[in-house]
């Protein structure tokens, strides 16, 4: 049995893992879905790091799964526990000394992300509209439950500080990548994470909520990775 621990991005809402949660225990696995403290303006990326250690124990056979603006915490865990892998999933890689809100620029971020509304036929609009970029591809009940729930909020403070370490972790770490993500699309997570990490992207069918939208495939793919030789 292992411990999958999920770390969520951006509004630091654990909810944003509930398909995928019975799908792991389903399989006998324990399962941590961490909520981070996203509102709170005194938290930077050492208190999302407390709050996930916390949340573990003494827990082992910890599998980290971070998606999106997880990969910024998720290494930091790594640093501090035992970690077998580390499951980076439409996430941010950062670099040493980098802020998460300079990644953006530094990333070029947003000239792919206008460069894939082109290649789908979509106008690049100066307005975000978070539907159209996270939820095109959810179903739509699970997307219906989540815009009517209150959109959480979340704290500039973990982007405007330095990312805090001076290398990845040394952790046994992989990436999968959504292939329809809108927001971080798939050859420019090729990119960065080649030139940050020196490992390859794999990819699934899928925009950036992977474990709203195909919860079961994810839990696959999930499984796959920890079983196999490393």
């Amino acid at each position: 049995m292992a411990t999958y621990v999920l770390i969520p991005g951006a509004g630091g809402e654990s909810w944003y893992w509930h398909r995928l949660v019975p799908e792991l225990r389903e399989r006998g696995h324990d399962v941590v879905a961490a909520d981070l403290p996203a509102g709170d303006d005194s938290a930077g990326l050492r208190e999302y790091a407390d709050t996930v250690v916390k949340a573990i124990g003494d827990r082992s056979g910890l599998v980290l799964v971070a998606q999106s603006m997880g990969g910024l915490t998720a290494p930091l865990v790594c640093e501090r526990l035992p970690v077998e892998l580390l499951v980076l999933l439409n996430a941010m890689v950062p670099a040493p000394g980098e802020s998460g809100g300079a990644w953006w620029k530094n990333t070029g971020q947003a000239q792919a992300m206008a460069d894939q509304a082109v290649r789908e036929g979509r106008t690049p609009s100066a307005e975000f509209d978070p539907e159209e970029c996270f939820f095109h591809d959810v179903p739509q009940d699970v997307k219906a439950e989540a815009l009517s729930r209150e959109e959480p909020p979340q704290s500039s403070t973990p982007f405007a500080e330095p990312w805090p370490l001076s290398a990845w972790p040394g952790t046994p770490t992989v990436f999968l990548q959504g292939r329809d993500d809108r927001l971080f699309p798939l050859e420019f997570q090729r990119r960065v994470v080649r030139e940050r990490l020196g490992i390859e992207v794999d990819d699934m069918p899928g925009g950036h909520l992977l474990a709203l939208s195909r919860p079961k495939e994810l839990a696959e793919r999930l499984e796959a990775y920890r079983t196999r030789p490393r």
